[in-house]
């Protein structure tokens, strides 16, 4: 039987993408996840995780990670549709991998309707089994090890922002000071956000506030406007 775990990570960052990950095993693969320590990426340190990423992908049958860039997010989080974004993601990465049955950490507060609704989106129908829970990846080394790609892969697409900036931007989440620090110079400075922000975030939208500017809200309100017409 062919098993798939899918997650992501940095869904809820201000800066940079979110990658979603699928990792596919059989059933012996599965033991050497058991074997290697794979567990929830968020219980392990950065160097750990780098490490077991490695091996991951030296035991995997296939893998399959998308970076979801903050223009997609930003635009689905105006239609609403963030979790759909995610699930359609998610169904793709499912199709190309080909599994028996796919273990899913759910975005959605209701479990089934999240796995319901990768299921629609899936080009092989009923033949793929999908179960989405709630700490997924505490649960199933599979989908852990999808958080771990996820994690590696995302913390990758910050840095390779950092150095061509040259700045600091932090974790890129908004409770970071240092995340903080860096959108309201930039955004004292230009007056707008760069291309890896995501311009929907409340704390995107409080800082272009405290800056005095419409701009942003301006921004959000027009793209809204946009998609309400096109619905």
């Amino acid at each position: 039987m062919l098993i798939a775990g899918v997650d992501e990570a940095g869904r809820g960052c201000v800066i940079g993408p979110m990658a979603i990950a699928g990792v596919l095993v059989d059933e012996e693969g599965l033991e050497k996840l058991l074997r290697l320590g794979v567990r929830d990426s968020k219980t392990l340190s950065p160097a750990r995780r780098k490490e077991l990423a490695i091996l991951i992908e030296r035991e995997a049958l296939a893998l399959r990670v998308v970076l979801v860039q903050p223009r997609e997010i930003d635009e689905a989080v105006l239609r609403k549709g963030l979790n759909k974004l995610e699930a359609r993601v998610m169904a793709s990465i499912i199709d190309e991998l080909g599994p028996d049955v796919a273990y899913v950490d759910s975005s959605d507060v209701v479990e089934g309707r999240f796995a319901s609704t990768i299921r629609s989106y899936l080009r092989s129908g009923g033949r793929v089994k999908v179960i989405a829970e709630h700490g997924a990846d505490a649960k199933y080394p599979v989908v852990a090890a999808a958080s771990i790609i996820a994690k590696v892969r995302r913390d990758e697409a910050l840095e390779a922002i950092k150095r061509r900036l040259g700045l600091d931007l932090g974790s890129g989440y908004p409770s970071d000071p240092r995340t903080l620090a860096f959108l309201r110079s930039w955004y004292a400075r230009h007056k707008s956000y760069p291309d890896f922000v995501r311009k929907t975030w409340r704390t995107a939208r409080e800082i272009a506030a405290e800056e005095g500017a419409a701009k942003l809200d301006s921004w959000c309100r027009k793209k809204d406007g946009a998609f309400t017409r096109g619905a």
